[in-house]
C-alpha cells in the first residue's frame, strides 16, 4: 500500500506539472496551442517507444484498444492546449478534473462498479467546491471557448483513464497510444489554422512542449496506467481532484497567479470531499482485510 500511495503521489504531481508547463508555454505566448500539442505527442511517442523497444518488447499498435486509447488521448491533448490560451493553470485543472470525475463516475457505474454512499457524498462535496470556484460572476466569467475546450479534454482524459484499468503492459500501451495520436493530431492541424492563436514558436516553448510530452505526460501516463488496475474508477476520479490544488499552489509560486478567498474556500471544500470519500474507501479495505 505504501508503494501504491507513493506512485499515486508522483502521478498527481506529473499531472499538475502538465498544467503548469502548458500554461507557461501556451498562455505565456511561447508557442501556439496546436503546435504545443503536436510536439508533446511526438516527444511522448519517441520517449516511450525508445524505452519499450530498447527493452526488447513490442508496441501493441494494431489492436482494437488503440482506437479508444489514442482517440481519447488526442481529444485530451488538443482540448487541453487550446484551453490554456486563456485559463490559469489552477483554474484549468479544476475544470478538467471536475469533468474527469463526472466522466469516470459515469463510466464506472456503466461498468458495474457500485461505490458506497460515502464516496458519493465525498464526490458531491468535491464537485460543489469546483463549481463554486468556476461559477462565472461578473468580470470573473470564464471564456466560453476555453471552458468548452477543457471540458472536451476532461471527456477525453476520463475515457483514457477508464480504458487504462485493463492495461497489462502500461508503458507499451501508453507508447502505442502516443504513436497513434501523432497522425491524428497532424490531421487536426491540417483542418485547423496552423497558428490558432497567432503565436510564433520560441525555443523555450519547444523545450516546454518536449518536457511535457516526454516526462510529465509520457512517463507520467505510463505510471498512471500502472496504478489504475489497483484502483477503482471512482477512487481514481476522487484522487485526481487533488491535481487542481497542486496546480493552483504551483501556479501561484511559479507563474504569479493570484489567490483569492474564493479559491481558498473552494479548495477547502474540494479537499474535504476527497478526504471523506477516500476515508470511506480506506475503511472498507480495513474491514475486508480483518
Amino acid at each position: 500500500m505504501t508503494r501504491l500511495v507513493a506512485l499515486v503521489c508522483v502521478v498527481l504531481v506529473a499531472f499538475a506539472s502538465n498544467s503548469i508547463l502548458n500554461r507557461m508555454a501556451v498562455g505565456g505566448g511561447e508557442i501556439d496551442a496546436i503546435a504545443f500539442a503536436n510536439i508533446r505527442a511526438v516527444a511522448g511517442a519517441v520517449m516511450l517507444a525508445g524505452l519499450v523497444l530498447g527493452r526488447g518488447r513490442r508496441l501493441p499498435l494494431l489492436v482494437p484498444a488503440r482506437i479508444v486509447g489514442a482517440g481519447s488521448l488526442t481529444l485530451y491533448l488538443i482540448g487541453f492546449s487550446i484551453a490554456y490560451i486563456q485559463i490559469d493553470a489552477g483554474l484549468g485543472a479544476l475544470i478538467l478534473f471536475g469533468g474527469v470525475q463526472i466522466t469516470m463516475f459515469a463510466g464506472s457505474l456503466m461498468g458495474g462498479e457500485r461505490p458506497p454512499p460515502g464516496r458519493w457524498i465525498g464526490a458531491a462535496m468535491a464537485l460543489a467546491g469546483l463549481a463554486w470556484l468556476s461559477w462565472p460572476t461578473g468580470a470573473a466569467a470564464l471564456p466560453p471557448v476555453a471552458v468548452v475546450a477543457m471540458l472536451l479534454a476532461a471527456l477525453g482524459w476520463g475515457i483514457y483513464s477508464l480504458a487504462g484499468r485493463t492495461a497489462t503492459d502500461p508503458m507499451a500501451e501508453t507508447g502505442a497510444n502516443f504513436i497513434w495520436s501523432v497522425p491524428l493530431l497532424a490531421a487536426i492541424t491540417v483542418m485547423l489554422p496552423v497558428q490558432i492563436d497567432g503565436t510564433d514558436m520560441t525555443t523555450w516553448g519547444i523545450i516546454l512542449a518536449i518536457v511535457a510530452g516526454a516526462i510529465t505526460s509520457g512517463l507520467g501516463y505510463a505510471l498512471w496506467y500502472t496504478v489504475l488496475p489497483q484502483l477503482g474508477g471512482t477512487v481514481s476520479a476522487l484522487l485526481q481532484l487533488l491535481v487542481p490544488i497542486i496546480a493552483t499552489i504551483a501556479g501561484v509560486l511559479l507563474l504569479g497567479e493570484v489567490v483569492t478567498w474564493r479559491m481558498i474556500g473552494a479548495g477547502a471544500v474540494t479537499l474535504g470531499g476527497i478526504a471523506y470519500g477516500l476515508g470511506v474507501f480506506q475503511r472498507r479495505i480495513g474491514s475486508s482485510g480483518s
